[in-house]
């Protein structure tokens, strides 16, 4: 499945490079119409990076999720600074389909595991990492700014064990980079854990691109910014995946 991503900032739709607020690029869209072309264009699911929410909880953009929720009917999968069980269970009742979980699953390990365990079909494990060659992928967390030592492949076996279903893997180097993203973290992430749905996010540009991730056996891909600067549209990047 091809997933348009959408990460906003302070009401703006932004891209980062490589996760640094300090590199940012603003696009002049509006947020409800481009999201309403995706919809039209073919695209079963949204994805939404609360960045202000990232980066400072007391931040989130909920009334401008509550909004996109009521006004595009399509699911909405959000990330972007959740860490309790409260904001899981409010984005849940606002409508929100999939909520991803990134640093509390590192930090606060043991309350993640039972909100994972009472929310499987609705949470999403969040994986950031710097990727060194198949032998140690290390998680950075609070928007990327956060070393943690930890080994990726280690905490998703955690995760794994108390029914884990989905997974999102970004290549923090690829993000944002339009350099094409990391086959080979992917075919590694996927002959490890052939059972989950696998996001693969991070560096796509094109079309070829779309062709050779889906090589990888991952079951969906995030497009970001390639989608903003019109690399092809979403119906191009849904028919590419589609295709035999």
């Amino acid at each position: 499945m091809i997933i348009p991503s959408l990460d906003i900032l302070d009401n703006n739709i932004v891209r980062l490079y490589k996760g640094n607020y300090k590199q940012v690029k603003f696009y002049d869209y509006d947020l409800f119409n481009l999201a309403e072309k995706y919809k039209l264009g073919g695209a079963k699911i949204l994805h939404i990076v609360d960045l202000s929410g990232s980066r400072n909880p007391k931040n989130r953009q909920i009334k401008l999720v509550e909004k996109i929720i009521k006004k595009i009917d399509l699911p909405i999968q959000i990330g972007g600074g959740i860490r309790s069980i409260k904001e899981i269970e409010d984005l849940l009742a606002l409508g929100v389909s999939r909520i991803v979980i990134g640093s509390s699953a590192v930090t606060n390990i043991y309350e993640t595991k039972k909100w994972f365990t009472k929310y499987s079909n609705n949470l999403v494990l969040a994986v950031d990492v710097v990727y060194r060659q198949n032998t140690f992928s290390e998680i950075k967390i609070n928007g990327w700014v956060k070393s943690t030592g930890k080994d990726m492949i280690k905490l998703i076996y955690e995760y794994k064990k108390i029914g884990l279903k989905h997974l999102l893997c970004t290549d923090i180097n690829k993000d944002g980079t339009l350099d094409g993203p990391n086959f080979n973290l992917y075919k590694n992430i996927t002959r490890k854990f052939y059972d989950l749905r696998i996001q693969a996010s991070g560096g796509i540009s094109s079309i070829k691109d779309i062709e050779n991730i889906k090589c990888t056996n991952v079951s969906s891909v995030i497009v970001g910014r390639a989608l903003l600067e019109k690399r092809f549209n979403i119906s191009e990047a849904i028919a590419c995946w589609q295709k035999e």
